[in-house]
């Protein structure tokens, strides 16, 4: 009994230290799978549907980093409730790399800003990647409006409140905030007119339904050129490209009124830091691509690279901004 006791004990011994020789010689699994992420295709969800600029800069993204990572990268379009859909979707993934959103910000900021019963908080759910993009938005009138610049706009705001129209994508979009922090900087007051989207709103203007659009530079300046709109200031902190002569809100005393829309990709909270380096790294190389700027300013947007901890910064204090307005011109969200 004695030599059969000893006997378990020593093969209870040998097989203990084997395991802890074996598991020396192996990293760690969730190391490891960082250490050879990427092994499958990687999905980059956009929350809008197939063709905007989301979309695009997205697809121009998916194909320069699938080349850099060698592995495949797909484009999921999960359009619905203010991009909220798309943006719970990668928020509840598993944090492994593999799946990704690629948004505005819309996303990141302006929902949690002006929706308090957001089913998550960007700030703590999602690990920013980095801004891919600048997409500046516009002020335009007809071009048949007898005011040239926008000086001469809010001055006739100013004299006669809310005989105005302006153009906005349902309250909270992009174009109601701009119109919301032009009320605020000048002291004036505008009538916001909800449309489906763009193209409707540009038709509008260009047919007198309304005065005045506040739209995306890629929607907007094809009219300007054509003649059939003006452009009176970019309402931003940059000049665009694609419309060069026309000064911005920040040139005309008016910082206040300042609003960038960005486009951004980010991981889910807990991603592990190995992968978020890996990416980051990667999607500052494309970023740097001559082919892939151009297909991103062919949109009317701006390529660039703000890492994951600017990022971060541009969203805490953004929510904070837009939270403040919403409160002051009562913009309510459901």
């Amino acid at each position: 009994m004695k030599r059969r006791a000893s006997l378990t004990l020593l093969l209870a011994t040998c097989g203990a230290l084997a395991a802890m020789a074996s598991s020396a010689q192996q990293p760690n699994s969730a190391a490891s799978a960082s250490t050879a992420w990427p092994q499958r295709p990687i999905r980059l969800v956009v929350p809008f549907p197939p063709g905007g600029g989301t979309d695009a800069v997205a697809r121009a993204l998916a194909q320069k980093l699938a080349t850099r990572l060698g592995s495949p990268v797909v484009v999921d379009n999960k359009p619905g409730a203010s991009t909220i859909i798309g943006t719970e979707s990668v928020v509840k993934a598993e944090p492994d790399g593999y799946t990704l959103l690629v948004s505005g910000s819309t996303s990141y900021t302006v929902n949690a800003a002006l929706r308090p019963k957001l089913p998550y908080d960007p700030l703590k759910d999602l690990a920013p990647v980095a801004i891919v993009a600048k997409a500046p938005l516009v002020i335009v009138v007809n071009a048949s409006s007898p005011h040239k610049d926008l000086a001469s706009l809010l001055a006739a705001a100013k004299a006669a409140p809310k005989t105005i129209n302006y153009a906005t994508f349902g309250s909270g979009s992009a174009p109601h905030l701009v119109g919301a922090l032009l009320e605020q900087a000048a002291g004036v007051r505008l009538q916001d007119v909800p449309y489906r989207g763009s193209a409707q709103a540009m038709m509008g203007l260009i047919g007198g339904e309304i005065q005045l659009a506040i739209d995306t530079v890629a929607s907007a300046a094809p009219h300007v050129r054509s003649g059939k709109l003006r452009a009176l200031a970019i309402a931003g902190n940059d000049r665009s490209r694609a419309l060069p002569t026309v000064p911005t809100v920040q040139e005309l005393k008016m910082p206040d009124a300042a609003f960038d829309g960005w486009y951004a990709i980010a991981a889910p909270a807990r991603t592990p830091a190995a992968i978020l380096a890996k990416l980051q790294k990667e999607v500052d190389a494309s970023m740097r691509d001559t082919g892939l700027q151009e297909q991103v300013r062919n949109q009317g947007m701006e390529p660039v690279f703000i890492g994951p901890k600017p990022m971060a910064a541009a969203m805490e204090a953004e929510i904070g901004r837009y939270r403040a307005l919403a409160h002051r011109a009562q913009i309510a969200v459901e």
